[in-house]
């Protein structure tokens, strides 16, 4: 199984990054997991001749190629990060790579709540028209106080969490596998078709 870790933040230093190192190498035995960062990305700014960036272009290739797809968001202001945002904006925008894409949602965040409501905001944009990801149902992994949730070695330190990702993760690889049997190529949508905004009634300006 190969996958792919999106670490929603731009920050030099984000526990979300912890968070899917972790997993890389705890799951080393269970999937190849890719680290995907956003930080490269140029601010979404609609180009008329959809033209992608080459470092769009990047992110994109490391999605196409993954089986399923981790995203890592920390909450900023009760939402996602602006640059994660961004990002997925000029996947809908250009290439759409994560149509019919399994994807898995986790967060960690140094508050107590983890990233909620960040984790639901994100879980309705992946779900939009424009983006077509299949977001893996019923499991929230949320990693609260996670500046002190990580020992020396990266590994987790609260047990209960650590096998409460073991579940997720398992559970997710069960989703990917599910979601390829039930779920023929192009079904929702062919992959090379242009969705316009101006089709549906939030367009964009």
């Amino acid at each position: 199984m190969k996958l792919v870790g999106i670490v929603g933040t731009n920050a030099t230093a984000s526990t979300n990054r912890q968070l899917l190192q972790y997993m890389q190498q705890h799951f080393t035995d269970q999937a190849t997991i890719e680290i995907g960062e956003i930080a490269p990305l140029p601010a979404f700014n609609e180009p008329e001749d959809r033209a992608v960036p080459a470092e769009v272009q990047v992110l994109s290739d490391q999605i196409e190629a993954a089986d399923g797809v981790i995203f890592a968001t920390p909450e900023y202001d009760h939402s996602i990060p602006a640059a994660l945002k961004s990002a997925i904006e000029w996947l809908s925008y250009t290439t759409r790579p994560l149509i019919n894409k399994p994807v898995m949602i986790v967060g960690a965040s140094n508050g107590s709540l983890g990233t909620s409501r960040a984790q639901t905001h994100l879980r309705q944009i992946l779900e939009a028209p424009e983006l077509k990801a299949l977001v893996m149902p019923n499991v929230e992994y949320f990693l609260g106080h996670s500046l002190q949730a990580f020992d020396e070695a990266g590994n987790l330190t609260d047990a209960d969490k650590a096998q409460e990702l073991d579940a997720d993760f398992m559970a997710f690889l069960a989703f990917i596998e599910l979601t390829a049997k039930i779920t023929p190529a192009n079904k929702f949508v062919e992959k090379n078709q242009q969705f316009s905004w101006s089709q549906i009634t939030d367009g964009r300006d």
